[in-house]
C-alpha cells in the first residue's frame, strides 16, 4: 500500500463540460499550462462531441492546436463514436502533435446509454470495439471507460455482472487501460472494493485499471482509497472538484485533484503533484469562473 499513483487530470474536459458560461480557449489553455506546472502528466483536454450537445467543447480543435508540445505530457481526447476517433486523428495531420490518446466511452445501462450516446449496451460494445480497432490500425493509442458502472440515474442499480461482461468483451481488443466510472456518485467503498477486485481478477494484470469517481454523495475520496486498496494505480481527478455529466440529472463534480493528492500524500503514496501549486491554480481559475471551487482542501488551506 505504498506504490505511487498516476493522476489523470480531467478538469479541462469533464471539469468544464457542465459550465453554463463558455470558458474561452485562451483561459482553457492557461488552465492546462497551470496543471502541467503543478505536475499533471496525463490530461483529458477536450471531447469530440457535437457542439450543440456540449457547447463548452465546441473549440476542441482550437484547444488542441494550442497545447504545449511537451514530450512528457500525454493529451487525451474523449470520443463517443468512430467520428470522434476520426476527429482525433485529424488533429495529428500535417505533422502536428495533436491528441496522443483517444478515450472511448461505453455506458453500462441501456437507458443512460441511449440518452448519452444513442446506444444500447449491445450497440455500445459493437461501436467501441470498432473504435478501438480503428484507432489501433491508425496508430492511435486508445483506452476505454465503462460509465455508470456503479449506478444509473434512470435505471438505478447496475449489476456487477453487467459491468464485468462489458469489460471482458472490450478487453479482447487490448485497450491501453479499462476504467470504471461512478458517473453519478452513488458508489460506496465496499462496492468499489468488490467491483475492482473482480475486474482485476478478470484482467489478470494484462490491462491496467483506472477509476473515475464523482463526489455527489460525499463518498468520492473514500472510494478512491478503496480503489487503491483493490489495485488501481491510475485515478481521474479534476482541479477544484469541477465537473458533471450534462446527461445525468443532478450529477455533480469529480473528486478534486487537491483532495486526492492531500489524502495520498499524507498516506505515504507518491502522486508527483505539487499540492501548493494545485491550490494556487484552483484560486486563479476560480477568478475566471467568478466563484469558489468545491475542493475541500483548497477551502481549508
Amino acid at each position: 500500500m505504498n506504490q505511487p499513483i498516476e493522476i489523470l487530470e480531467v478538469g479541462p474536459r469533464d471539469g468544464l463540460q457542465n459550465e453554463a458560461e463558455i470558458v474561452s480557449t485562451a483561459d482553457k489553455l492557461a488552465l492546462i499550462e497551470a496543471m502541467i506546472d503543478y505536475g499533471a502528466r496525463r490530461m483529458e483536454v477536450a471531447s469530440f462531441v457535437h457542439p450543440k450537445r456540449v457547447p463548452q467543447m465546441a473549440d476542441a480543435e482550437d484547444v488542441i492546436a494550442g497545447l504545449p508540445d511537451l514530450g512528457h505530457v500525454q493529451y487525451i481526447g474523449l470520443t463517443l463514436n468512430k467520428r470522434g476517433i476520426m476527429r482525433a486523428l485529424a488533429t495529428r495531420e500535417g505533422g502536428k502533435r495533436g491528441i496522443d490518446q483517444a478515450g472511448c466511452v461505453i455506458v453500462a445501462s441501456d437507458t443512460f446509454g441511449q440518452k448519452n450516446q444513442g446506444q444500447t449496451i449491445a450497440e455500445g460494445i459493437a461501436e467501441t470495439r470498432d473504435m478501438l480497432r480503428f484507432a489501433k490500425a491508425e496508430g492511435l493509442s486508445a483506452q476505454v471507460t465503462i460509465s455508470a458502472a456503479f449506478g444509473c440515474p434512470f435505471e438505478g442499480e447496475v449489476k456487477a455482472e453487467t459491468v464485468l461482461s462489458i469489460a471482458e468483451e472490450l478487453a479482447a481488443e487490448d485497450p491501453a487501460e479499462i476504467a470504471l466510472a461512478d458517473t453519478i456518485g452513488v458508489g460506496v467503498p465496499a462496492q468499489v472494493t468488490d467491483l475492482f477486485g473482480r475486474l482485476g481478477e478478470l484482467l489478470a494484470g494484462r490491462i491496467p485499471m483506472r477509476c473515475h469517481f464523482h463526489d455527489t454523495r460525499g463518498t468520492g475520496i473514500a472510494n478512491a482509497w478503496a480503489a487503491y486498496g483493490a489495485g488501481v494505480r491510475t485515478f481521474d481527478a479534476s482541479l477544484g472538484g469541477l465537473g458533471g455529466c450534462p446527461f445525468a440529472p443532478r450529477a455533480t463534480g469529480n473528486i478534486a485533484t487537491e483532495d486526492l493528492v492531500y489524502m495520498m500524500d499524507n498516506s505515504g503514496v507518491e502522486t508527483n503533484i505539487d499540492l501548493e501549486a494545485a491550490i494556487a491554480a484552483n484560486r486563479a481559475f476560480a477568478e475566471v469562473l467568478g466563484r469558489e471551487l468545491p475542493s475541500r482542501v483548497t477551502r481549508a488551506a
